[in-house]
């Protein structure tokens, strides 16, 4: 086995050009920490990564990137010098190659060696950029696009390289290591707009991750690490107002008791939302064409407004900690409504409970470091789907769902309602162990158990179990159907175990290799494992390449497993889960004093992803592992200090997935992105954060004929002044400056596509308590 993979790994290193740096002892080294039988398919991958990627030459596109950044560079030139802060921005390169990162490999390790295509965003960063919820920080992210879903509300949908789908379960989002995720759809809760009040950093990886997260780290992990005692230097009370009727409110503190560190943070939020986001047809414009009805409620504006409360508590010694974590919605808005038709009645109420509390271990033996993590999540959800309006008239099968196929109208004088809910948990315990006695090795060890459960409700006026066929017109009072055989899900509960090991060993002073294997067992499809390998070569003090291999795995969620009673979607007990190979070619070189590029090539292959697909001869679709998805592409970083005032980053990334079988182009993910920062300190205490964002080449879903997707421009500028008063900070913001009339694509249902906010200004203020 170590000899037919050590073949395979030269064959990688002669497509790469890199034989002389692959001694036959490294490929036995990285060839024996995986098991027989695992599927490794690096050199193949490697070919591809230069065989196939398609490198955009539209001399077009050219010219207009050169154009405008040209335009920018001038507007935004420093015309005096002044002070800097702690972000990143103001770090050195130097620096900044030292930031600790602990996403990459689950211990700490500088960002410039992290064994991973990563991105770490700072709380001073988060300010200077005027963000307001974790969905804007991330679109800074080089290669992620922060859409939105045609399934979830207008949820929110983090597209990495091309791996785009409505419920964007591909992503885990991580809080202080712990996963924060709905096991009924395998995404994030939904409409989770988190605040960045109590956010430290963000750190964020491009690729899989399964080898130390297990399930859903599949495309990329984001890991949000709140602020502890360490971090909290003063009491800060703040606030912001802005358009669309918004207001927020904020404080956070932090002291010590004892040995005990404690940090608190609060924040409120609430809007209405943007009543100019209008669509002109929606789902029910369709039915009133073909039945003669007039019930729709387009054009309207889609339902956005929200009010949040979210807080976090930070207690902490030397060898323990406890992070606990709520956050309540109230009369959240629909979107475009849960079945496409607008809903301006409809609303979702959640709330989140995270605790989790972590201690490390004195094991009296020298270099072994030892901790044990427990944390429960718990999640209820109550929304209120008016999915169909008032004065609907729909044709209603035996079964009480909408069936075109049936003769018997009803009329619905109230609407058709859904008010599904229910709560979710999770249970975890992670047992970690860390070696440092060998030298030149770091070696984990971690095993850990979880709990993931479901408990339904649902309340409803239509469907199997109310409605026979029969009825000629419906009311809105709702019937209970929790607990008997007619609700959407039933209650459902599964196990879950898993062992992985990682050793990270330093070859010699300039080359580390990182090798790691992870094994997950699901009592209700089985087990799945997922190895890495990470070479990192600092060729010099200017330049380090990584050659990274990667395989992750999706857990089939609980509704593609159960889902029932649905006049569309029928669950799957079979499926089995997704599975991705990624190897990644990367390259950080730092030109100058004052200027680092770095450039990752990517290539991967997904197999057996999950959609519901169309059952012969009825109108429902079942969940199947229905299709296989390659994708290749680049994503390139440039950040510059020009002048000891001045900042400029830049990244565009490109992406060419399609389906393995058909060859089409994978629907609604952007094909390219360019991103354009700058930070400009151009008098003592005043700062100018201006970012450009572009995001271009988004494709159709083969069968839609609707003319193509727009390009969009962003231009967002914060204006900041620190000490305006004693102890008193100012911002103000403008967003989508120039009013850009950008959409992101939907459905049939909703054919000019789903409005972006328009232009929005907030003003921010910040008072710190001596």
């Amino acid at each position: 086995m170590c000899e037919k993979l050590g073949g395979r790994l030269r064959t990688v290193f002669r497509h790469l050009s890199l034989r002389n740096y692959a001694p036959s002892r490294l490929m036995r080294t990285w060839g024996s920490a995986l098991y027989a039988g695992t599927r490794f398919r690096a050199a193949i991958m490697a070919r591809k990564v230069f065989a196939s990627i398609e490198f955009p030459n539209s001399r077009c596109f050219c010219r207009a990137l050169l154009v405008r950044a040209v335009a920018l560079l001038f507007a935004f030139s420093p015309l005096a010098s002044a002070g800097s802060g702690d972000d990143i921005f103001n770090m050195s390169l130097a620096e900044l190659a030292q930031v600790q990162i602990s996403i990459a490999t689950g211990n700490s390790t500088p960002l410039d060696r992290a064994p991973a295509t990563a991105s770490v965003i700072t709380a001073d960063d988060i300010r200077n950029m005027g963000a307001r919820t974790l969905d804007e920080v991330l679109e800074t992210v080089p290669g992620l696009h922060v859409s939105l879903s045609s399934l979830s509300r207008l949820d929110a949908v983090y597209s990495i390289r091309g791996i785009h789908t409505g419920f964007n379960p591909h992503v885990l989002l991580l809080l202080n290591g712990v996963p924060i995720q709905s096991s009924l759809q395998g995404s994030r809760p939904a409409l989770l707009r988190l605040p960045i009040t109590s956010i430290d950093r963000v750190e964020v990886i491009r690729g899989p991750g399964s080898a130390i997260y297990g399930a859903d780290a599949y495309s990329g992990v984001i890991n949000v690490i709140t602020k502890d005692a360490a971090a909290v230097d003063v009491t800060r009370v703040g606030g912001r107002t802005g358009s669309f009727d918004s207001r927020e409110l904020w404080v956070e503190t932090a002291g010590r008791w004892g040995d005990v560190g404690i940090a608190f943070s609060s924040t409120y939020m609430t809007s209405n939302g943007d009543d100019e986001r209008i669509v002109r047809a929606d789902m029910q414009s369709t039915l009133d064409a073909v039945l003669g009805t007039q019930a729709s409620l387009a054009p309207g504006a889609l339902a956005t407004s929200y009010e949040i409360l979210n807080s976090h508590l930070a207690l902490n010694t030397e060898k323990w900690q406890l992070n606990a974590w709520n956050w309540i919605s109230r009369n959240a808005g629909l979107g475009a409504g849960g079945a496409q038709a607008l809903d301006f009645r409809g609303n979702e109420d959640s709330q989140i409970w995270l605790l989790d509390s972590a201690y490390h271990f004195n094991t009296g033996i020298q270099g072994w470091d030892s901790s044990v993590s427990i944390s429960h999540f718990d999640y209820g959800q109550d929304v209120t789907f008016i999915l169909f309006p008032e004065g609907s008239r729909l044709p209603i099968g035996a079964d009480g769902n909408i069936n075109f196929d049936a003769t018997n109208m009803v009329y619905f004088p109230d609407g058709v309602i859904g008010n599904p809910g229910g709560t979710v948990r999770e249970s975890k315990i992670d047992w970690i162990n860390i070696w440092n006695g060998w030298d030149n090795h770091r070696f984990r060890l971690a095993l850990g158990m979880r709990r993931q459960a479901i408990d339904s409700e649902e309340r409803k006026n239509y469907g199997p179990g109310v409605l026979d066929g029969t009825e000629t017109e419906v009311s809105g009072q709702l019937v209970d159907v929790t607990r008997t055989p007619f609700v959407f899900i039933g209650d459902r509960a599964r196990h879950i175990q898993y062992a992985s090991i990682q050793d990270e060993w330093r070859l010699t002073s300039s080359l580390e290799l990182t090798t790691g294997v992870r094994f997950d067992y699901y009592e209700d499809f089985g087990s799945t494992t997922n190895p890495r390998l990470a070479l990192v070569w600092s060729a010099s003090n200017e330049l380090t390449t990584k050659l990274l291999y990667g395989s992750a795995f999706r857990a089939p969620s609980f509704s593609e497993l159960g889902y029932q009673n649905n006049p569309v979607s029928i669950g799957n007990p079979n499926l089995h889960p997704e599975q991705i190979d990624t190897i990644e070619l990367s390259f950080n070189y730092r030109l100058s004093r004052d200027m680092q590029s770095n450039l990752t090539l990517f290539y991967y292959e997904a197999s057996g992803l999950i959609e519901f697909s169309q059952d012969i001869a009825t109108q429902t679709k079942t969940a199947r592992n229905a299709r296989d998805q390659d994708g290749e592409g680049f994503e390139w970083e440039l950040t510059w200090n020009p002048v000891a005032n001045w900042w400029l980053n830049a990244s565009y990334a490109y992406q060419n997935a399609h389906d393995k079988q058909t060859g089409f182009a994978i629907a609604d993910a952007p094909g390219r992105q360019f991103l354009f920062s700058s930070r400009w300190d151009f008098l003592p205490r005043w700062c100018l954060h201006t970012q450009w964002n572009w995001v271009m080449d988004r494709q159709r879903q083969s069968d839609d004929v609707r003319s193509s997707i727009e390009d969009y421009n962003l231009l967002d500028f914060t204006l900041q002044r620190e000490e305006i008063l004693p102890q008193l900070d100012l911002s103000l913001s403008v967003r989508n400056a120039f009013n850009t009339d950008a959409r992101e694509p939907s459905t049939y249902e909703i054919p000019d596509d789903y409005p972006l906010t328009g232009r929005s200004i907030w003003l921010t203020f910040n008072y710190r308590f001596q």
